[in-house]
């Protein structure tokens, strides 16, 4: 197993048609390879941002009929590359779609699979709202992968708020966390930074999160800053706000090294509780001085 990689993840604004996003995404990813990029990382709905919940449903595709799938494997065959397919809108049996990430591996295979267990139903405080589970049905299982360079978790978007995943995925051996997303700007601007480097610091793991960036159909704004952030929490490369890719050289060193010096992964105790108190009455007033 290698210890060293250069990871890239590419930043991308995605139309509302399949093909055409395909087109632009390939030449991104050429470079990125062109560039050292043993892993391509892309964003979270990475062929497809199509605003309207029945449009997305409509062109949505099974996993076999899907142009990404043939596309991504064949340009990780030709190139030797590893590649991380964002997510993919998937049709499923029924009205549902799933929020799906593949990773390929140099042989253009599809070694591993994951379904966003965390859905996106939020109202902000600008009344731009989101209900994710209209339209997706939630994973059910956490997904570890093997690579050349070692173990790697797959999350999607949303899930980064969800510390619990990361904690199990770095104990199930996770070196690498993918966070392929598409977050919004408002929510991109206060907390986009700090969690992505949460995770890597809890976790001990590197954190890869590449990024939808400007302005999709219908006016939706995503954040960019396509990140890597390293195991003690350092951000190594920030794409900022436009279309492109950034690279970086990952160590597992460094994840030894990060979980030598502070071993919370092996630190969990069980504990009870906590019991919600009922509250009754007023609150007590604040006693007066003597």
């Amino acid at each position: 197993m290698s210890r060293r990689l250069k990871a890239a993840c590419i930043q991308f604004t995605a139309g509302r048609e399949i093909g055409p996003n395909i087109e632009r995404l390939v030449p991104l990813m050429r470079r990125a390879r062109e560039a050292g990029a043993d892993l391509i990382a892309l964003p979270e709905n990475a062929t497809m941002i199509e605003p309207i919940a029945a449009q997305s449903r409509a062109k949505a595709l099974p996993e076999e009929d899907h142009p990404a799938v043939p596309a991504f494997s064949a340009l990780a065959r030709e190139t030797g590359a590893w590649i991380l397919g964002g997510s993919l809108t998937i049709r499923l049996d029924g009205n549902k779609v799933a929020n799906r990430s593949l990773l390929f591996d140099a042989q253009g295979d599809v070694v591993a699979r994951y379904d966003k267990l965390h859905l996106f139903d939020v109202t902000l405080r600008n009344g731009e709202f989101y209900r994710e589970s209209d339209n997706v049905r939630a994973g059910t299982r956490a997904v570890v992968a093997p690579t050349p360079w070692g173990l790697l978790g797959m999350t999607i978007c949303y899930d980064m708020r969800f510390p619990q995943l990361y904690r199990a995925l770095a104990q199930a051996g996770s070196a690498f966390l993918t966070v392929p997303s598409a977050f919004t700007r408002q929510t991109g601007a206060a907390h986009w930074h700090v969690l992505l480097r949460a995770r890597a610091i809890e976790t001990g793991c590197y954190v890869l999160a590449p990024a939808q960036c400007g302005v999709h159909a219908e006016g939706r704004k995503t954040y960019g800053h396509s990140l890597i952030v390293d195991p003690w929490g350092e951000v190594l490369a920030d794409a900022g706000e436009d279309e492109g890719f950034v690279i970086a050289e990952l160590d597992t060193a460094k994840v030894e090294e990060a979980r030598r010096m502070i071993p919370s992964l092996e630190h969990d105790r069980a504990f009870d509780g906590p019991a919600r108190p009922t509250v009754t009455g007023k609150a007590a007033s604040k006693p007066r001085p003597s």
